[in-house]
């Protein structure tokens, strides 16, 4: 479900190479899983791309979406029994997934495409499938590109036309966590927000509950500029509107993704197969085109013409990290801090 609120109306309701070897189909790893998956874009790739390469192996993959943040909190309230076999989140949740023990390590062993990795994109709980790199979306049509998170809030241009999202959305996180910089905050303080937020309540065009809300609003011609992926933008273009990407001049924050197997994971030998899915070049070369366009992690798979037209190589290499420890011991705070402040 989604749907537009207002600030208002918050406080209601808050080139594949022909030697590359087919993943196998192995009976051992025959079976059902749940696996999560973010709503919207990443739910239609991971229906329509990862479950058929994964019942190539023998898996049948029920995709449930979840954004990451809701997906920790059905894990926390699973008492021991997990709703999902394997997750998908990004480093804020792994943390708190793995200090609650509701992950496991992998034995990489068993992933035939592990070695084909980047390194940075292997870890002792699971492989990162993509990095996400994020800045602003927004129409060319109707208003000029932006220079950064701040010109949002002070070129008129802008005025009444940028959607914004709170600290339950990790891209929204990482954007806000840039602006208090912008505006002299030290790390872990969102202070600056908050009295901008109060200041410019009017300015803000929209607040959304959720990134498939934020992208209905632009859909929709409610919103010029949104917090954003470059999947998001890649996503819209493919419906035929016009949607351009742009690097805050302050630095682009970029995130990993990551699949977790979930401690008491009802077929630990499917999700092996699923995890090895999803890192194969047949799998991330398709993925790497519309309507995804994410960033591949598997060594032999090359930057597509999409992903080139939003990031290169060179500009993931110089993305900005964000301190995920930091923003995981404020953000509850922050959050209940931005419903106030957006709700007046």
């Amino acid at each position: 479900m989604t749907f537009r609120m207002t600030r208002r109306g918050f406080a209601a309701g808050a080139a594949g190479l022909l030697a590359a070897p087919m993943l196998p189909r192995r009976a051992e790893a025959a079976g059902s899983i749940v696996a999560a998956a973010f709503p919207g874009s990443w739910e239609d790739a991971y229906r329509t791309i990862m479950a058929p390469i994964a019942a190539e192996a023998g898996v049948d993959v029920t995709i449930a979406p979840a954004l990451a943040q809701d997906q920790v909190g059905k894990m926390m309230a699973s008492g021991g029994t997990p709703p999902y076999d394997a997750l998908l989140v990004s480093p804020g949740q792994t943390a708190m997934l793995q200090e609650q023990g509701l992950i496991d390590e992998i034995d990489p062993s068993r992933l035939q495409n592990w070695d084909l990795l980047i390194d940075s994109a292997k870890t002792p709980l699971g492989p990162h499938v993509t990095v996400e790199v994020n800045g602003l979306a927004y129409n060319p049509e109707t208003v000029p590109k932006p220079s950064g998170y701040r010109e949002l809030f002070e070129n008129p241009a802008f005025e009444g036309r940028f959607g914004v999202q709170g600290f339950g959305s990790n891209t929204a996180t990482m954007a806000w966590a840039e602006i208090a910089k912008l505006y002299g905050g030290e790390p872990g303080d969102m202070q600056p927000v908050f009295d901008l937020l109060r200041e410019k309540i009017d300015w803000i065009g929209a607040i959304g509950t959720s990134g498939n809300a934020i992208r209905t609003m632009y859909r929709q011609g409610e919103i010029d500029v949104f917090m954003a992926s470059t999947g998001n933008v890649a996503r819209l273009r493919s419906l035929g509107l016009p949607c351009e990407f742009a690097h805050p001049q302050s630095g682009s924050p970029a995130i990993p993704v990551a699949i977790h197997m979930t401690k008491g994971a009802s077929n630990p030998d499917a999700v092996y197969a699923y995890m090895d899915a999803a890192i194969s070049a047949e799998a991330q070369r398709q993925l790497a085109e519309p309507p995804s366009g994410y960033i591949p992690t598997n060594s032999e798979v090359d930057f597509t013409e999409i992903i080139l037209e939003f990031v290169t190589p060179a500009q993931l290499a110089n993305a900005i990290y964000p301190d995920w420890a930091t923003i995981n011991k404020h953000r509850a705070e922050w959050t209940a801090e931005f419903d106030r402040a957006v709700a007046m």
